[in-house]
């Protein structure tokens, strides 16, 4: 299974992130699946009027290929041109190679949350970039190929969304396709493949505990629950990140850091200081998702009102200070 990889408007963060796969080598990883790149502008050998020609042939139908990986949002502007963003010797925007690649693909993936849903390049005020993703505009169908748009395949834009995505969601989607084949029911409603979005950050958290018991942090520090004060939401947000640690250990929550929602639409303009827990009357705006606000209340005031000492201390200091107790056997 061929793959072309094309990267538009962003940081090139999600192929940094991929070249972290593990435990074994990307490139074993992908080779024994049967999964090489035709072209990736960042690993391949080919560069100037080589690369070029590659590009052409793909978007002329002269030369197959399979899979078309594009990371980075898809400038428009300005005024729908797209020349804001030009390909390197050649002056064509970006957009148009995009285009014609996307009616030759057998499949489109949208690598990261910019080119699933706009990102960072979309959320400056007024969006003079006219950025957009490949197939959302935010959380709006639409973006650069338009709300019909099917490949040859038969399914719409893969949106294997993250900032960046986790190497692992690449890597999977990708040999589920070659091994398995994809299908509608494989993805979810804004099109992120269910293998890692049918899962809640907060899943697997290591802070769940101090969530359970509303034992919350004051300060970035401190070991307690991040929701209540410090602005996470990884009771809303869709990925594996704590049930599949990133570098075979770590998450931002592990690292202390709350949960930003990066795999979901809109998530780079939240209308607060992305470590800000927004409240009214004292409650947080941004309640787990399917939960209710008077159930959240309800179980909120009976959860701290059963706060054991061991978690209501620790949540506010940067070490463990109080151990689990020990209890003899048969008590």
């Amino acid at each position: 299974m061929k793959v072309l990889w094309l990267q538009s408007a962003g940081c090139g963060g999600c192929t940094q992130s991929m070249l972290c796969s593990a435990p074994r080598s990307l490139f074993d990883e992908l080779s024994d699946a049967g999964i090489e790149f035709l072209w990736h502008p960042a690993l391949s050998l080919e560069s100037g009027e080589e690369a070029l020609a590659v590009l052409e042939g793909c978007a002329e139908g002269r030369l197959a290929f399979d899979v078309l990986c594009v990371e980075g949002a898809m400038l428009r502007g300005p005024n729908g041109s797209g020349k804001f963003h030009l390909m390197a010797g050649n002056g064509r925007p970006l957009t148009e190679w995009v285009e014609r690649l996307s009616r030759q693909a057998k499949w489109v993936f949208a690598i990261g949350s910019c080119t699933a849903y706009g990102g960072l390049s979309a959320s400056t005020p007024g969006n003079p970039l006219e950025a957009c993703g490949l197939q959302y505009d935010t959380d709006t169908p639409g973006g650069l190929l338009g709300a019909g748009f099917r490949s040859s395949g038969g399914l719409p834009v893969v949106n294997i969304a993250g900032c960046p995505t986790h190497p692992g969601w690449i890597v999977d989607t990708l040999e589920k396709l070659a091994l398995e084949g994809l299908s509608a029911a494989d993805l979810d409603e804004v099109g992120r493949p269910l293998l890692y979005a049918d899962q809640l950050v907060h899943h697997g958290c290591a802070r769940n505990e101090y969530y359970e018991f509303k034992a919350s942090a004051e300060k970035h520090s401190d070991l307690g629950c991040l929701m209540e004060n410090l602005g996470c939401k990884g009771t809303q947000a869709h990925a594996d990140c704590n049930l599949r640690p990133w570098n075979g250990s770590g998450s931002c929550l592990r690292g202390g850091f709350a949960c930003i929602a990066c795999t979901e639409p809109g998530f780079e303009s939240p209308g607060h200081a992305f470590q800000q827990t927004p409240k009214l009357a004292g409650i947080p705006i941004g309640l787990p998702t399917d939960m209710p606000k008077a159930w959240f209340v309800a179980l909120a005031a009976l959860s701290k009102s059963a706060t054991p000492k061991r978690v209501r201390d620790n949540a506010v200091v940067d070490h463990t200070v109080i151990r689990p107790a020990v209890k003899k056997a048969g008590k």
